[in-house]
Protein backbone atom coordinates (compact mmCIF):
# COMPACT_ATOMS: atom_id res chain seq x y z
CA UNK A 1 0.00 0.00 0.00
CA UNK A 2 1.68 3.29 -0.83
CA UNK A 3 1.14 6.58 1.07
CA UNK A 4 -0.38 9.40 0.67
CA UNK A 5 1.26 12.60 0.31
CA UNK A 6 -0.14 13.65 3.68
CA UNK A 7 0.96 10.32 5.24
CA UNK A 8 4.68 10.96 4.00
CA UNK A 9 4.29 14.65 5.21
CA UNK A 10 3.21 14.19 8.54
CA UNK A 11 5.96 11.15 8.94
CA UNK A 12 8.74 13.68 7.44
CA UNK A 13 9.25 11.80 4.68
CA UNK A 14 9.22 14.05 1.71
CA UNK A 15 11.37 16.22 3.53
CA UNK A 16 14.66 17.80 1.57
CA UNK A 17 16.57 16.91 5.25
CA UNK A 18 16.89 14.37 8.26
CA UNK A 19 15.25 15.16 11.01
CA UNK A 20 17.66 13.79 14.48
CA UNK A 21 15.35 13.79 18.08
CA UNK A 22 16.87 14.11 21.21
CA UNK A 23 15.42 14.38 24.64
CA UNK A 24 16.55 14.60 28.38
CA UNK A 25 15.68 12.06 30.10
CA UNK A 26 17.03 11.33 33.50
CA UNK A 27 17.82 7.41 34.20
CA UNK A 28 17.17 8.21 37.59
CA UNK A 29 13.27 8.63 38.82
CA UNK A 30 13.89 10.22 41.96
CA UNK A 31 16.26 12.66 40.59
CA UNK A 32 13.58 13.69 37.91
CA UNK A 33 11.26 14.07 41.16
CA UNK A 34 13.80 16.67 42.89
CA UNK A 35 13.69 18.38 40.21
CA UNK A 36 10.44 18.34 39.43
CA UNK A 37 9.69 19.82 43.62
CA UNK A 38 12.52 22.21 42.89
CA UNK A 39 11.25 23.99 39.83
CA UNK A 40 7.79 23.99 41.30
CA UNK A 41 9.04 25.50 44.22
CA UNK A 42 11.21 27.73 42.03
CA UNK A 43 7.91 29.24 40.46
CA UNK A 44 6.21 29.73 44.00
CA UNK A 45 9.03 31.68 44.64
CA UNK A 46 9.42 33.84 41.19
CA UNK A 47 5.33 34.97 41.80
CA UNK A 48 3.36 31.70 40.73
CA UNK A 49 0.33 32.39 43.10
CA UNK A 50 0.26 36.25 42.44
CA UNK A 51 0.08 35.46 38.57
CA UNK A 52 -2.74 32.92 38.71
CA UNK A 53 -4.04 35.65 41.38
CA UNK A 54 -4.28 38.33 38.90
CA UNK A 55 -6.04 36.07 36.50
CA UNK A 56 -8.01 35.14 39.29
CA UNK A 57 -9.54 38.39 40.42
CA UNK A 58 -10.47 39.34 36.91
CA UNK A 59 -13.88 37.44 37.18
CA UNK A 60 -14.29 36.53 33.47
CA UNK A 61 -12.02 33.60 33.68
CA UNK A 62 -13.31 30.38 35.27
CA UNK A 63 -11.71 27.24 35.75
CA UNK A 64 -12.68 24.55 33.01
CA UNK A 65 -10.76 26.91 30.71
CA UNK A 66 -8.32 25.32 29.06
CA UNK A 67 -5.18 27.49 30.45
CA UNK A 68 -6.67 27.38 34.00
CA UNK A 69 -6.43 23.30 33.49
CA UNK A 70 -2.80 23.73 33.31
CA UNK A 71 -0.61 21.68 35.61
CA UNK A 72 0.19 24.21 38.42
CA UNK A 73 -2.52 26.95 37.45
CA UNK A 74 -5.05 24.19 38.39
CA UNK A 75 -4.39 23.91 41.93
CA UNK A 76 -2.95 27.07 42.55
CA UNK A 77 -6.94 28.55 41.36
CA UNK A 78 -8.21 25.89 43.34
CA UNK A 79 -6.09 27.45 46.47
CA UNK A 80 -7.68 30.61 45.96
CA UNK A 81 -11.04 29.40 45.39
CA UNK A 82 -10.57 28.26 48.74
CA UNK A 83 -10.48 24.06 47.54
CA UNK A 84 -7.03 23.69 48.85
CA UNK A 85 -4.92 24.73 51.63
CA UNK A 86 -1.57 26.49 50.24
CA UNK A 87 0.26 22.66 51.39
CA UNK A 88 -1.97 20.89 49.36
CA UNK A 89 -1.96 22.74 46.51
CA UNK A 90 1.81 22.48 46.33
CA UNK A 91 1.62 18.41 46.93
CA UNK A 92 -1.06 18.27 44.32
CA UNK A 93 0.94 20.41 41.97
CA UNK A 94 4.12 18.11 42.33
CA UNK A 95 2.05 15.16 41.96
CA UNK A 96 0.11 16.56 38.71
CA UNK A 97 3.47 17.56 36.69
CA UNK A 98 5.26 13.87 37.82
CA UNK A 99 2.20 12.17 36.47
CA UNK A 100 2.63 14.51 33.03
CA UNK A 101 6.24 13.94 33.36
CA UNK A 102 5.45 10.36 33.16
CA UNK A 103 3.05 10.50 29.79
CA UNK A 104 5.90 12.52 28.05
CA UNK A 105 7.91 10.15 28.66
CA UNK A 106 5.95 7.17 27.47
CA UNK A 107 5.11 9.14 24.42
CA UNK A 108 8.75 9.83 24.26
CA UNK A 109 9.82 5.93 24.24
CA UNK A 110 7.49 5.53 21.30
CA UNK A 111 9.99 8.13 18.77
CA UNK A 112 11.90 6.33 16.28
CA UNK A 113 15.31 7.00 16.23
CA UNK A 114 15.37 9.01 19.53
CA UNK A 115 18.49 9.89 21.16
CA UNK A 116 18.14 10.20 25.08
CA UNK A 117 20.12 12.13 27.45
CA UNK A 118 20.56 11.91 30.86
CA UNK A 119 21.32 15.35 31.85
CA UNK A 120 20.97 18.74 30.98
CA UNK A 121 24.59 19.62 31.22
CA UNK A 122 27.15 20.55 29.21
CA UNK A 123 28.28 16.81 28.54
CA UNK A 124 25.04 16.74 26.72
CA UNK A 125 25.59 19.33 24.65
CA UNK A 126 29.43 18.11 24.09
CA UNK A 127 27.24 14.64 23.17
CA UNK A 128 24.58 16.47 20.79
CA UNK A 129 27.54 18.59 19.15
CA UNK A 130 29.80 15.07 18.58
CA UNK A 131 26.77 13.53 16.88
CA UNK A 132 26.02 16.27 14.76
CA UNK A 133 30.18 16.38 13.41
CA UNK A 134 29.62 12.34 12.58
CA UNK A 135 26.29 13.02 10.64
CA UNK A 136 27.83 15.97 8.37
CA UNK A 137 28.17 16.05 5.01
Amino acid sequence: MQKSRKQKKENGDSLPFNLHFFAIQPEDRNVLHQQIADRFQQMLRDGLVNEVNSLFQRGDLYEMLPSIKSVGYRQVWQHLAGELSYDEMVEKSIIATRQLAKRQQTWLRSWDNLRSLRDPSGESMNTILKYVESISI
